[in-house]
């Protein structure tokens, strides 16, 4: 039976080696185990019978904005709603939160779209929030990836 739960330190190591194991594959940003530990209260895991399937935390940027980041779902739970589900998660805290927009810079675009998120232009967004930690990619002076927004209101 899959759940969706607050992220808990025993999560820690499968939620970093899934997040990594997609950054690898150039589909995230890595991010470091002391990252995971010091963002933990932002992350929520999918759980199938006791085991980590997947991660997505929240990140706020400002008043009215919030990116969705580290959306991972392990190959084997892969194309079953999983991803949806945590994505709808995000959604709603973000909406209870009082954010009135969510950010998700990716390559998934037309998964995304299927969440009800739209394109938008890069350039468009409060650069200094939303590339702070672009600042480490490797791909920070070539940028690929599709900013695409949901209002939450």
């Amino acid at each position: 039976m899959y759940q969706i739960r607050k992220a808990t330190m025993d999560d820690t190591q499968i939620m970093y080696k899934l997040i990594n194991t997609y950054a690898d594959e150039g589909k995230l940003l890595h991010r470091t185990l002391s990252s995971i530990y010091e963002n933990l209260q932002c992350f929520y895991i999918a759980e199938n019978n006791g085991e980590v399937v997947g991660t997505v935390s929240l990140h706020i940027l400002d008043k009215d904005l919030a990116e969705i980041r580290s959306l991972t779902v392990s190959d084997h739970h892969f194309g079953i709603g999983i991803g949806k589900r945590l994505v709808n998660i995000v959604i709603n805290e973000s909406r209870s939160l009082g954010v009135k927009t969510l950010l998700s810079l990716t390559y998934q675009v037309d998964f995304f779209k299927k969440c009800g998120f739209t394109l938008v232009d890069k350039s468009k967004l409060p650069m200094p929030k939303i590339w702070k930690d672009c600042m480490h990619c490797s791909k920070f002076s070539n940028c690929d990836e599709n900013a695409m927004v949901i209002d939450t209101f």
